[in-house]
C-alpha cells in the first residue's frame, strides 16, 4: 500500500514540492493504480502469445531498388563550386 511517506519520497526524487492536499490526493491515486495492476496480475494469460503490436499488419515498405542512375558529371553540373571532383562548401567555423 502506498503511504504519504512514499509520495513524499517520490516527490523529493522528482524535485517536486507538494502541498499536503496534493500528497493526500496522489497517495490515493497511486494506491488505486497499484490496486488495478494487482487486478490485472490475477488474470490468467498463460495461453496468450506475447505481442509487439496491438493491430496485425505486415511490412508496408517497398523493396529498395534503384530506378534512376545519375552520372557523376550530371550531379556535379549542379554544384555552385567544385574542387577535385567534389562539391566545395564553405568552411564551418
Amino acid at each position: 500500500m502506498i503511504t504519504v511517506k512514499d509520495v513524499e519520497h517520490v516527490a523529493k526524487l522528482a524535485r517536486l514540492e507538494l502541498t499536503d492536499a496534493e500528497k493526500e490526493l496522489y497517495t490515493k491515486q497511486l494506491g488505486d493504480v497499484l490496486k488495478y495492476v494487482e487486478q490485472m496480475n490475477e488474470v490468467d494469460t498463460s495461453d496468450v502469445k506475447p505481442m509487439t503490436q496491438v493491430v496485425d499488419f505486415c511490412n508496408v515498405m517497398r523493396e529498395d531498388v534503384p530506378n534512376l542512375e545519375i552520372s557523376k558529371e550530371a550531379l556535379m553540373s549542379n554544384a555552385p563550386e567544385e574542387e577535385n571532383g567534389f562539391f566545395k562548401v564553405p568552411k564551418i567555423k
